[in-house]
């Protein structure tokens, strides 16, 4: 069975990634930091009759990232990393004046360095996989201005760079960055409080995920949406 970690996965697209995939049969190495959630998570996908191991844990940890990864390897190695974690750097989001230098840190370590730590550490097994791939959950806020998303945007926009740029140093692997568009989640709701307009489930936006795993096109930044919408 093929083989995929995924990250920030208790809940949210994570979570709806997970359920698909344990669905066509991956066994899954499931990451996030609620262990409570996760583990509930776990329990609810082992009974699709797939392998789970939950590692609860903060992405930022390069201890915790070797250990995805070394679950992965005792599942039978490695054929897709998905780098979903995500933080905002404010909750709420607050304008660039008053950002504080220390949550610019910390969306940058996680949606960023953490992501990069993470494919270093995984890609031996993707590149034995055959098949290997790599999905960066992107957002529109890393290539539009919208007030107050400027440092979760800059964080998403370094995060598409080494993308692109991972996609053309390992032609061998398929290298996706994927802006999946508005989505009720936990993040969006933290991010801006009270905002009542309703939005899109997340599992709505899991076949266009499928559809890059299915048709494997070239590596690239692709929008969720248009995958939907395209023939």
């Amino acid at each position: 069975m093929p083989v995929a970690i995924i990250t920030g996965a208790s809940k949210g697209l994570g979570r709806a990634l997970a359920d698909a995939l344990a669905d066509r049969g991956w066994d899954l190495v499931l990451d996030a930091r609620g262990g409570a959630a996760l583990a509930a998570a776990a329990d609810a996908l082992s009974g699709h009759g797939t392998r789970v191991t939950a590692l609860p844990g903060d992405v930022t940890d390069a201890v915790h990232r070797a250990g995805l990864v070394a679950a992965a390897r005792e599942l039978g190695g490695l054929d897709l990393l998905v780098n979903n974690a995500s933080a905002l750097g404010a909750e709420p989001l607050v304008r660039l004046a008053g950002l504080p230098p220390a949550g610019l840190r910390r969306a940058l370590e996680v949606n960023v360095v953490a992501a990069l730590g993470l494919v270093q550490e995984a890609l031996p097994m993707l590149r034995a996989s055959g098949a290997g791939a790599v999905i960066a959950v992107s957002s529109d806020a890393a290539v539009e201005a919208y007030e107050t998303w400027g440092g979760y945007g800059a964080s998403k926009a370094a995060l598409d760079h080494l993308t692109a740029v991972l996609g053309e140093e390992e032609p061998g692997l398929r290298v996706w960055a994927v802006d999946p568009g508005d989505m009720a989640t936990d993040l969006y709701a933290a991010a801006v409080p009270g905002d009542e307009d309703l939005r899109p489930e997340p599992v709505t936006v899991v076949p266009a995920f499928l559809r890059l795993l299915d048709e494997r096109p070239a590596s690239g930044r692709y929008g969720a949406v248009a995958l939907l919408e395209s023939p």
